[in-house]
């Protein structure tokens, strides 16, 4: 067996607080949480780096999937029936337990983020704020998502809002 190197000692920089409790009921990504408002808090000793971070529209944040089940090397997507190795997912289960969401910057508050298109649940630990810069962050030329690119978009959008799928005509 290969060696793994030792664990990582990573400290939460916030918390994300939002509307949602339920991690069953909790949209699976940003897109599916269009308008629900949140705000990230960022404990005192880090508050003076957000400076200058008003003039970004968007952040990437980076947290700890608090609420997530043990981590599995293959699940079943929120977007599929069918089991997908966990590296060509955002299922919670991962072996570190990280989320990534990219939300709208609506505004500062001191030490406080108020952001729009929040899918974490209330009370998420923050390890890191990234802004988004079109420049880098959006691909040239062909982009595929993989087995996602076969999803139909109204079954993705019922999914993505923890719908039941829509039941195909006929």
């Amino acid at each position: 067996m290969e060696d793994i190197p030792s664990p990582l000692l990573i400290t939460p920089i916030g918390r994300i607080h939002s509307p949602h409790q339920d991690p069953n009921a909790a949209p699976i990504q940003p897109r599916f949480a269009r308008g629900l408002r949140g705000r990230v808090e960022l404990f005192e000793p880090f508050a003076a780096g957000l400076e200058d971070i008003e003039g970004f529209s968007h952040l990437f944040l980076v947290y700890r999937l608090h609420q997530a089940e043990p981590a599995k090397l293959t699940v079943v997507p929120f977007m599929d029936d069918r089991a997908r190795g966990i590296f060509a997912t955002r299922h919670p289960a991962r072996p570190n337990a990280l989320g990534l969401s990219l939300v709208r910057l609506v505004g500062r508050e001191g030490r406080w983020l108020v952001v729009e298109d929040v899918d974490m649940l209330d009370g998420t630990p923050l390890l890191d704020i990234k802004p988004y810069y079109p420049m880098f962050d959006a691909p040239e030329g062909e982009v595929r998502a993989g087995w996602l690119d076969r999803v139909p978009p109204d079954e993705a959008e019922a999914r993505g809002r923890r719908q039941p799928p829509p039941v195909p005509p006929g």
